[in-house]
């Protein structure tokens, strides 16, 4: 027996709570349904290390469990929220190609309003007794999930700056934009509609507009255009200050976070950002950034949200896909997951489901997101005055 399964061991038995008996009787036949299967797993496929960390539950789930979890990589899960609506669309209600999403978000309030989720499915695993309810996990973006998808893992939106080259970051928008100034070409976020560059933006919005309350609800921008503009207009005028002195004039922005990083390891950026608030223990653990590297947020604080799983409604291997999520969700699982050294994302468990000094958390001020609609909007019209 591993250390790692001892301390999960003795983590379980010493946590009060347990599966109810009749939870326990069903997942004996869930474990048997499951036997066999393939579980064909749609995740962003853009970090080694969250997909190393996919190749060692996969190992697991196997050897345990004798599912087999294959992860289908993906640049942006919108893509799976497109082909899922095509076999909608066909009448493919059965045998469907995707069998477990990693989602949240606009897509998910997308996949839920298009019924194109299974479920609800949470309260009948084994390990939901484990989750922390104080986190938002019974809310997506403001959407209510409604049971239609676990909570994996909590994100905030953190810069990272290399203490060594920059020792005094900036502490809000107004003070990036004088920093960008000072030091052209040095400046940058990731290209909408990736996921990084919609969150910056929509962090931006948040900090500049005159109306931040208005955000919480939903928007059509091609109805509401003037209320639209109205509210996002400084951000607007922000980022026309911004363009002209960021990396190469604004005219090509960073592909994601990972690229962001190496060009702060590489010296052509001051910041780096991440939705992972372990992201630079993470990166300087794998020899992307040196020692000195930190992640900070800005004085308003973070953009906050968790990270979900969740099945379609016409999955194949619904049973082995519970079987993951659950795994997923173990102490064990969710520790590995919380490891600088392996991946460094946040746990959603209770602090009493862990080992001490194993909670996985190095969490800053939350700030909500806003309701989906407005990342689509911002997406939307980002793309006409600035995509190339």
């Amino acid at each position: 027996m591993t250390l790692l399964t001892a301390l999960t061991i003795a983590a379980s038995t010493a946590y009060a709570e347990a599966p109810s008996m009749a939870i326990e009787q069903d997942w004996q036949q869930v474990l048997q349904q499951a036997k066999g299967e393939t579980v064909y797993f749609n995740a962003w496929g853009g970090s080694q290390e969250i997909n190393e960390y996919l190749r060692w539950a996969s190992r697991e789930l196997q050897s345990r469990y004798n599912v087999t979890l294959k992860q289908v990589k993906v640049a942006d899960i919108a893509e799976t929220t497109q082909r899922l609506l095509a076999e909608k669309t066909a009448g493919k209600n059965n045998d469907g190609s995707v069998d477990l999403v990693w989602i949240n978000g606009e897509n998910f309030r997308s996949m839920k309003h298009s019924n194109l989720l299974y479920g609800p499915f949470v309260s009948s695993l084994p390990n939901w007794v484990f989750v922390d309810k104080r986190l938002p996990v019974d809310v997506d973006f403001t959407e209510p999930t409604e049971g239609l998808e676990a909570p994996w893992g909590v994100g905030q939106l953190v810069y990272i700056h290399d203490t060594k080259q920059l020792n005094n970051p900036p502490k809000n928008f107004s003070e990036l934009l004088s920093l960008a100034k000072a030091y052209p070409g040095q400046i940058s976020y990731p290209q909408p509609p990736e996921f990084h560059g919609s969150s910056f933006l929509k962090a931006a919005l948040i900090a500049l507009t005159n109306q931040p309350e208005r955000l919480a609800t939903a928007i059509d921008a091609t109805q509401q255009t003037e209320l639209f503009q109205q509210i996002t207009s400084p951000l607007w005028a922000y980022l026309d200050q911004l363009h002209p002195v960021a990396w190469k004039q604004g005219k090509q922005f960073p592909s994601g976070s990972p690229q962001t990083i190496q060009l702060l390891d590489d010296r052509q950026l001051l910041m780096a950002i991440t939705f992972n608030p372990n992201a630079a223990n993470a990166a300087i653990e794998n020899g992307k950034l040196p020692e000195t590297a930190q992640a900070y947020a800005f004085d308003q604080g973070a953009l906050s949200n968790i990270h979900f799983l969740a099945i379609p409604w016409n999955a194949t291997a619904k049973a082995g896909a519970k079987v993951a999520i659950n795994f997923l969700l173990s102490p064990e699982a969710q520790m590995r997951k919380a490891d600088t050294r392996i991946w460094g994302d946040p746990s959603v468990l209770k602090e009493e489901a862990l080992p001490a000094g194993e909670r996985g958390f190095a969490l800053f001020k939350p700030i909500s997101e806003p309701h989906p609609s407005w990342q689509i909007a911002l997406e939307q019209e980002w793309q006409k005055r600035y995509g190339h």
